[in-house]
Order: C-alpha cells, then structure tokens, then sequence
C-alpha cells in the first residue's frame, strides 16, 4: 500500500495504537449462543501484529463502548494493558490514557469504525477506518485500510506502523533467521 508522505510522517511518531473493538478487531456482528453467552471472532493475524508493535514499544489499547469477557480474555492472551470497556465517550477515556502514558493525542493512532468513534478519529494524530465503516466515518478519516474490519485490518495498521518506523526489516529478520 502506498500512502501519502504526510501520512507516513505522522505515523513515525506514533507510541499508541488505540483500537475499537466490534468492527475492527471483529467483523462487527455480534453472535449470542442459546444461553445468551456472546462469541466474537478475532483474526489472528491482527493479534501478532500487535505483540509486534508492543515488542518496539508502541503502546496498544481497546477502547470499546461495550462490556465483553470474550475482549478481557482477547487482551489478557495478547499481553494488552490498556483494555477500556463500557466507554461512552472514547475522547476522554484516550485523553485519560494518554496522560497516564505521558504522550500527546498527536502520538496516537486511533481506528473506529462508527460514530462513537468519531471524536477519537478526528483529534488523534492518525485517524484511521476500515472499508466497511458508514461512508461519512470514511470522509472524516486520514486512512481507510484496505483490509475490512474483523479480517486483518488492524495487522495492515501494525505492519504499515511498523515498516514506517524503520523497525520492518528487524521483525522480517528475527522470522527468516530465527533470532528473537
């Protein structure tokens, strides 16, 4: 993928990818067994892709409105300490966190895919949404990934931060060589 070299800028600076969760990190349906117990589908691609950017000290949050154990236990296997549920107003939860962390909301990259999302994808330094958000979340963002939302979007967001940070060729080499 070829991005504008403006964008690319921002990216370099980016220390917090901040992440919603139906919709991005899922396709955005919700699946309820006969019991009323709620199952998500998470690609796992995305996952490794963020213990990559953790591994180069890019901080990862989910920042989502609902409250799901199946997004505790995702986060918990991914090794994510920054997990934010039940959020009303995702800005302010961002802000909160980006106090905490010592970072500006110019270092963050946010990716949404609706309208809870869209405070965050206007002020954070990278705004970013999947192709199969609501066509006005599309004008306002900096990006739209090519992959959709729940099938590998988030991963196109971690290896474009990663390759545009200079750290690419080093995750490539620890796989083909076998270092860690």
């Amino acid at each position: 993928m070829s991005l504008p070299a403006a964008l690319l800028d921002r990216l370099r600076r980016v220390r917090l990818l901040a992440l919603d969760v139906d919709g991005v990190l899922t396709d955005g349906r919700l699946y309820f067994q006969a019991d009323g117990i709620e199952i998500k589908a998470f690609h796992t691609q995305d996952g490794h892709g963020l213990k990559l950017l953790k591994r180069v000290g890019v901080h990862v949050a989910l920042i989502t409105g609902r409250d799901s154990p199946m997004v505790s236990q995702r986060a918990a296997a991914l090794g994510i300490d920054h997990v934010h549920q039940g959020c009303e107003d995702k800005l302010a939860t961002l802000r909160g966190l980006c106090q905490r962390l010592d970072i500006e909301l110019e270092q963050v990259a946010y990716c949404g895919d609706d309208l809870p999302d869209l405070a965050a994808i206007k002020r954070c330094g990278v705004g970013i949404t999947v192709p199969n958000a609501p066509d006005y979340m599309h004008t306002h963002a900096d990006w739209i990934t090519e992959r959709l939302g729940g099938h590998g979007a988030v991963r196109e967001i971690c290896d474009t931060l990663l390759e545009s940070q200079g750290h690419w060729g080093a995750v490539l080499d620890t796989y083909l060589h076998g270092r860690t």
